[in-house]
């Protein structure tokens, strides 16, 4: 009788190994010398002696890509997941005013492909790195019989830190403040269970008119944006103070996040006509016939962080993000709502 291997079971060691050589440079990349112990130990070491921050907070937010996997599974193009990742992940941490220090991700199929993994890690390092951000470690795993062949699930998590005393937590939020909403690129990272269900059968590769010329699948694909930059640029232009709370529209949407920082007393008064949405929107509203509710609740309609800044200094923080978008290629800014009283109604309105 042939003796049976771990190959045999469907986990393959050798691939597992070829993999991790062909992502160490992506990975290393990103080290500085705060990293002390990176690819291939068994866990990553980060120094937190030249940390600025005064009584320093660690921040950490772990999360993943979901179903947009299989759109890149569909049509075989890896490269973007990574950084959909990352991107994701800051911001969940950016809300309450972190910096980003180091990310681990984890990485799993039912059969590993050394050359789809490293694609993937490579946008996950190419990611960190625009961000600053060590890649520190992470896990790549082969587990046949728990992952569908020809698929992949991607999560990771972020640590960053904040000083205490400049944490934002929403908790000062009051009536009469300003919302503005920075631009998405699209879906980001969520609602793409319910958008591949209305757009079975159709083709992902054929350009259309009505997504300004782009595929359903380029559409789909549209990466995560990250809102650092235009953290960066309030903070350079003096207004951090100014911001009273950030909110990462997620999973839940326009609905379900403004309430995670708004205090009981407040309510967040949206005007709906005050922003652009990108086309992919419009078009799998109208495929779906979606109801308002349905599609505030399911997607990000557009709005991928709002910044809700004091009224004496909305103007400034316009300013300073308008000026961001045009020179470094920043998300388009709009003034799209204000902090009124709840009285006992909805935390989140809408007019328009």
């Amino acid at each position: 009788m042939k003796p049976i291997t771990y190959r045999d079971a469907g986990v393959d060691i050798d691939a597992g190994n070829r993999t991790v050589q062909l992502m160490r440079a992506a990975v290393e990349s990103t080290h500085g010398p705060e990293v002390l112990a990176g690819v291939g130990a068994f866990g990553g070491l980060f120094a937190l002696g030249a940390l600025p921050e005064a009584q320093p907070v660690l921040v950490a937010s772990t999360d993943g890509v979901g179903t947009k996997t299989r759109i890149a599974a569909a049509l075989d193009r890896y490269d973007s997941i990574g950084a959909d990742l990352v991107n994701h992940c800051i911001n969940d941490i950016l809300v309450q005013g972190a910096r980003p220090l180091f990310f681990l991700d984890y990485v799993a199929a039912a059969r590993l492909d050394p050359g789809r993994i490293a694609a993937v890690v490579g946008g996950v390092a190419a990611a960190c790195r625009d961000a600053g951000v060590a890649l520190l470690g992470g896990e790549t795993a082969e587990m046949p019989g728990v992952y569908v062949e020809g698929e992949l699930d991607l999560a990771g998590t972020i640590v960053g830190v904040v000083a205490r005393d400049d944490i934002i937590d929403g908790s000062t939020i009051a009536v009469g403040d300003v919302v503005l909403a920075l631009r998405s690129s699209g879906l980001h990272t969520n609602g793409y269970s319910l958008a591949r269900k209305i757009i079975e059968g159709q083709d992902l590769t054929t350009p259309h008119a009505a997504l300004d010329g782009a595929s359903l699948g380029d559409a789909l694909l549209a990466i995560h944006r990250s809102y650092l930059g235009e953290f960066k640029a309030l903070e350079a232009a003096g207004l951090r103070g100014a911001v009273a709370g950030l909110v990462h529209i997620t999973g839940g949407g326009l609905i379900d996040n403004p309430p995670r920082v708004l205090p009981a007393s407040v309510a967040m008064l949206l005007d709906e006509t005050s922003w652009q949405s990108p086309p992919i929107f419009a078009w799998l509203c109208d495929k779906a016939g979606l109801a308002d509710a349905e599609r505030r609740r399911a997607f990000n309609c557009g709005v991928g962080m709002l910044v809700v800044v004091r009224q004496a200094s909305a103007d400034a923080a316009e300013s300073a993000l308008r000026a961001y978008a045009t020179n470094a290629g920043g998300a388009a800014v709009a003034r799209v709502g204000v902090i009124v009283d709840r009285d006992g109604g909805d935390a989140v309105r809408f007019v328009g």
